[in-house]
C-alpha cells in the first residue's frame, strides 16, 4: 500500500514537472516569436523609412533656385549678422512644418516640402524665419526617434531653393527621447554644407540655441530694423515628454541679453548717423534714439493669452489694451499654450520701447494678430499635416506670413494661405476642407 501511495505520488511529481517544462518550452517559444516578429517589424520600418526618406530627401533636391536676390551679408560675432540692404527686406515667416522623417510620414512629409516649395517659389523673400517645430520625431505618428531626418529634409529643400534662412528652436525639434539634442541639431544646420543656413548657436553664457540677431544695415550703415531669435525652450515642471502641456517660458538671461543688446544697437545707430553730414543724419531722426526691432519664437509669450481674454471677455470686441487687426483663436482648452509661467519680456519690451512687433507658432489653429499695449503680437500660419489629429484634411490654418520692411525700417505683415492660385505646386496639392476657425 505505501509502495503504491509512493508510485502515485513520484508519478504526480512527474506529471507537474513535465508540464512545468512544457509551459517554459512554451513560453520560451512564445518569447522567441515576439522577439522575432519585433526584428522583423525593426527591419522592415528601418527599411521603408531608409527608403522614404531618400525619395523624399531626393524630392526636396529636385525643386529649383527661386531667384530670390543674393544680399551681401557680413557675420561680425557669434549669434549675430549684418544684412546689407538699401531697399529693406523682404521675409516669410514659416512655422511648425513638423516633418517626421520616419516610415509613418513619407507621405505627409512630401506635402509638407510641396506646400513650403511653392510658398518661398511664389513669394521670392530675402529671408526665412521658421518658428520652430520643424521637425517632429514622435514615434506613434512619424514612426521614427530620429529627429535629425525632419531638420535634414528641410534644410536640403531651403538649399535648392537658395533662401537665406534661420530658425528659432521649438518643443518637439528636439524631444528629450530624440537621437539628438539642441547642440547636435544646431551644429547641424549651421554645418558647412547648408551656407544658405545663417543658424548660429548665439552667445553661450544665455540659455538655449540659436538665440541671434539679425539687422537690416544701408549703405549708410545704420540699422533700420533688427530681428530678434529667441529660443523659447521647451517643456517644464516634470512634464518631460509634453504631455501635460506645460511648456516653459523665455529666461531671465535671454531677457537681459535683449535688453542689453538692443542698448548696443541704438549705441552703432547713433555713431553711423554721427558720422554723417547734417542733412543726411536728420533723414534718420526716426532711428536716432531706437533701433525697431521685431521679435521670433516659437511658444507664445503669456501676454497672447491676455490679449486674447481680454479680447474675448469683452465680447469679442476691441478694448482699449487690445485691439485685434487679423484672424481669430481656433484652438480649444486654454487657446493659447503659452509658457506656464509668468516673465518679464513683454514689460522689458514695454520699458526698451523698441520692439513693436512679436512673432509665434506653436498653436497650429491661431492664426490672429493683436495690438496689446502698443505691440503687435501675431501668430503664423502653420505648414502642420503630422501632428495634429487630421489637420492634413483641414487648410484654413495652413500657410505663411509674409513680411515686407521698407528702406526706412518700417514693417507690414500679412497672413497668406497656402490654397490660394498663386501658390503654385510642383506637386498636386492635396483636397482639404476650409473649415471656419474660432468663434468671432
Amino acid at each position: 500500500m505505501i509502495e503504491t501511495e509512493k508510485k502515485i505520488n513520484l508519478e504526480h511529481k512527474e506529471i507537474k514537472k513535465s508540464k512545468r517544462k512544457n509551459r517554459k518550452k512554451t513560453a520560451l517559444k512564445i518569447f522567441k516569436y515576439v522577439l522575432l516578429f519585433v526584428f522583423l517589424f525593426t527591419v522592415i520600418t528601418t527599411v521603408i523609412s531608409v527608403i522614404g526618406l531618400k525619395s523624399n530627401i531626393k524630392k526636396a533636391q529636385g525643386f529649383s533656385n527661386v531667384g530670390s536676390r543674393q544680399l551681401r551679408l557680413e557675420n561680425p560675432e557669434n549669434g549675430y549678422w549684418n544684412i546689407y540692404s538699401d531697399e529693406g527686406l523682404k521675409v516669410v515667416q514659416l512655422s511648425d512644418i513638423h516633418l517626421g522623417g520616419g516610415w509613418m510620414s513619407i507621405g505627409k512629409d512630401k506635402m509638407a516640402l510641396n506646400a513650403v516649395a511653392a510658398i518661398i517659389t511664389a513669394e521670392k523673400p530675402d529671408l526665412v524665419i521658421a518658428t520652430g517645430d520643424i521637425a517632429y520625431p514622435v514615434p506613434i505618428q512619424a514612426g521614427t526617434f530620429n529627429n535629425k531626418s525632419g531638420a535634414r529634409l528641410f534644410a536640403e529643400l531651403m538649399e535648392s531653393l537658395g533662401v537665406y534662412w534661420t530658425l528659432s528652436f521649438g518643443n518637439h525639434d528636439t524631444e528629450a527621447y530624440s537621437y539628438y539634442s539642441r547642440k547636435n541639431i544646431n551644429d547641424f544646420y549651421s554645418s558647412e554644407k547648408y551656407p544658405h543656413c545663417l543658424l548660429q548657436s548665439g552667445p553661450e553664457n544665455i540659455d538655449g540655441y540659436g538665440n541671434q540677431i539679425l539687422n537690416i544695415v544701408n549703405s549708410d550703415n545704420v540699422i533700420t530694423r533688427s530681428f530678434i531669435v529667441l529660443d523659447s525652450h521647451s517643456y517644464v515642471d516634470g512634464d518631460i515628454f509634453g504631455i501635460a502641456w506645460k511648456y516653459d517660458n523665455l529666461q531671465e538671461n535671454q531677457i537681459e541679453w535683449y535688453e542689453n543688446s538692443i542698448e548696443k544697437l541704438n549705441v552703432k545707430n547713433k555713431k553711423a548717423i554721427s558720422n554723417l553730414d547734417r542733412n543726411k543724419g536728420l533723414v534718420y531722426s526716426d532711428l536716432q534714439d531706437c533701433v525697431p526691432t521685431s521679435v521670433f519664437l516659437h511658444i507664445p509669450l503669456p501676454e497672447y493669452r491676455h490679449a486674447w481674454y481680454e479680447y474675448v471677455d469683452n465680447g469679442y470686441k476691441d478694448t482699449d489694451n487690445v485691439k485685434l487687426s487679423y484672424g481669430t483663436a481656433g484652438e480649444s482648452g486654454p487657446i493659447v499654450y503659452c509658457g506656464i509661467n509668468e516673465d518679464n519680456m513683454f514689460e522689458t519690451m514695454k520699458k526698451v520701447d523698441s520692439t513693436d512687433s512679436v512673432f509665434c507658432g506653436h498653436d497650429h489653429f491661431n492664426n490672429f494678430s493683436v495690438d496689446y499695449k502698443g505691440i503687435r503680437l501675431t501668430y503664423s500660419l502653420s505648414i502642420d499635416y503630422l501632428a495634429y489629429l487630421g489637420i492634413h484634411k483641414l487648410g484654413t490654418q495652413r500657410g505663411c506670413t509674409v513680411i515686407n520692411v521698407d528702406k526706412t525700417g518700417k514693417i507690414d505683415f500679412r497672413p497668406e494661405n497656402y490654397y490660394q492660385d498663386r501658390y503654385v505646386s510642383k506637386y498636386p496639392k492635396e483636397s482639404v476642407t476650409m473649415q471656419q476657425l474660432g468663434n468671432n
